[in-house]
């Protein structure tokens, strides 16, 4: 996977935890840049670690699904991607939102990033698949998902919740496009 591919990916598994990211500056009545940093820090962290912890689970099993990765990695990012889609679709009758002073909480932050990160796992596999430089990966898909986070407190600091589902969308339908992109890759179409 390219470096293109990889930003994009990245900014892909990052819609959750942008999404979450918006409701946290939803929650600031005046922008709060260290509890920005720090979220996004966090989000960036897990989204980094995820796909690391699921290459070396990956590695173990390599041997079973190298000669299936084109189609493991088309069905695990078409899942992903369409499940993102679908929560969108689910909680369109749902009213978010939240207001009131704004509190870090790190247990919270925590498990957001645990939750939100748990997509990147199932890309660590992928990586460990096609044999991917882990480290280069994992640091491009940190660094996307701390950007995005970083600008998903500002813009829900901004403007509210305007954008929040439709990001989920797009995120979801660039990891379906990029899985659809290997599948065709691994049978030779492209």
């Amino acid at each position: 996977m390219g470096t293109v591919e990889l930003i994009l990916l990245g900014a892909g598994v990052a819609m959750d935890a942008f999404s979450v990211s918006v409701c946290k500056g939803l929650s600031m009545k005046k922008i709060n840049y260290t509890g920005a940093l720090i979220t996004a820090l966090f989000f960036g962290i897990f989204q980094f670690l995820m796909p690391v912890i699921g290459y070396l689970l990956g590695s173990r099993f390599e041997v079973y699904i190298s000669q299936f990765s084109h189609w493991i990695s088309f069905i695990l990012l078409a899942f992903i991607g369409g499940k993102m889609i679908f929560e969108v679709i689910k909680s369109k009758d749902e009213e978010e939102g939240a207001s009131g002073e704004y509190r870090l909480n790190i247990r919270e932050l925590v498990l957001l990033a645990i939750a939100t990160s748990i997509d990147a796992l199932a890309i660590g596999i992928i990586f460990a698949a096609d044999k991917a430089n882990i480290v280069y990966s994992a640091t491009v898909i940190g660094m996307v998902t701390f950007c995005i986070c970083l600008l998903g407190v500002l813009i829900g600091n901004r403007f509210g919740s305007k954008y929040e589902q439709k990001a989920q969308v797009a995120g979801g339908g660039v990891l379906v496009l990029i899985g659809t992109k290997l599948l065709l890759d691994g049978l030779g179409v492209l």
